[in-house]
């Protein structure tokens, strides 16, 4: 009996080393032992039994040509979407593809614990939450002399780094706190506002992007990440430093209470740049203190590992395969 086929449309390629195509390739290599599986941009109308099609907006042509070609208007046969992202907490506000999309997808499935909440009622009962994951790792010892700060995410406009700028400029008096940004400039003003903040700020370096296992180990030397995004799908950062041993500072948005939990203590207010440094200016005046925020911090981070274990979101995975196999027949 042939292999069952999957495809992965992801709207991102390779070269784009963010989180729809990290998504793509992981889940494609925790199906890849039961099933036959593909990952491209868009689907071509070849044969395959089911298709995990990432971003309810950027695949909706796939995911259009795949419900006519079953002739479906509602609940298309061997397909799920995937909300990522902007696709959850922009686009199937105003979009109409996006919209569709929702409606033609068998299965739904969404990164993060508030995700549900985003969608309307009457597809929520074919919505399942699905939280990624990495590798745990064992945490690093951090120095004491200096907080270490990460902030990870590529220079555009959801992932709000002007409110990193902010804070850094509101630090300028506190060298003993060095904070590192990572990440492309995918929007030009963006870079000359990070670059500006270097000139300003000697405690902010704006590094550019990195390869994933750099990262990785920025991350992990860190004793605290901050993200400060106004717009999450479930966003992986967080849960490399979860796993990694790093708390995180993040702003308070459904995407990241989702992956942290409603009761974290790390939060601060989207777009609240004194917030976010009163925050740096408490960890450090802590650190090293067993009970201080940082303290605090790492061990709500430490309850939230199992969710994002390899085999959990591998068992997942393989369930909603089965699943849309299943309902096929």
């Amino acid at each position: 009996m042939p292999c069952p086929r999957v495809l992965i449309t992801s709207p991102a390629a390779a070269e784009a080393n963010n989180g729809n195509w990290h998504t793509a390739w992981r889940w494609s290599q925790m199906l890849s032992p039961t099933f036959d599986v593909s990952i491209a941009q868009h689907w071509n109308g070849e044969p395959f039994d089911v298709m995990l099609a990432l971003h309810a907006r950027r695949s909706a042509d796939s995911i259009a040509r795949w419900a006519q070609a079953r002739g479906a208007l509602n609940n298309a046969p061997g397909l799920a979407v995937v909300l990522t992202g902007t696709d959850l907490y922009r686009d199937i506000q105003t979009n109409a593809q996006a919209q569709a999309s929702l409606r033609l997808a068998s299965r739904l499935v969404v990164l993060q614990e508030c995700g549900p909440d985003a969608l309307p009622l009457d597809l929520r009962p074919k919505t399942r939450v699905i939280f990624q994951s990495t590798a745990p790792h064992d945490a690093q010892t951090k120095p004491t002399d200096a907080l270490r700060v990460v902030m990870v995410g590529h220079l555009r406009n959801e992932k709000s780094p002007q409110t990193l700028f902010e804070a850094a400029r509101r630090l300028n008096g506190h060298p003993d706190i060095l904070i590192e940004h990572l990440g492309e400039a995918l929007e030009p003003a963006l870079a000359d506002e990070a670059r500006a903040c270097m000139a300003e700020c000697p405690h902010y370096r704006w590094l550019g992007g990195m390869a994933h296992a750099d990262t990785l180990q920025k991350i992990a030397q860190a004793h605290v990440l901050v993200h400060t995004s106004q717009m999450e799908g479930g966003a992986h950062v967080i849960l490399e430093a979860v796993c990694n041993g790093t708390p995180v500072l993040a702003s308070r948005i459904s995407g990241n209470v989702g992956m942290l939990g409603a009761d974290y203590c790390g939060y601060f207010a989207l777009g609240d740049a004194a917030g976010l440094a009163s925050l740096l200016l408490r960890c450090r005046a802590e650190l090293g203190h067993s009970d201080g925020l940082l303290a605090q911090l790492s061990r709500q981070c430490a309850q939230r590992v199992p969710l994002f274990s390899p085999a959990t979101e591998q068992t997942a995975v393989l369930a909603l395969v089965h699943d849309l196999l299943h309902a096929n027949t």
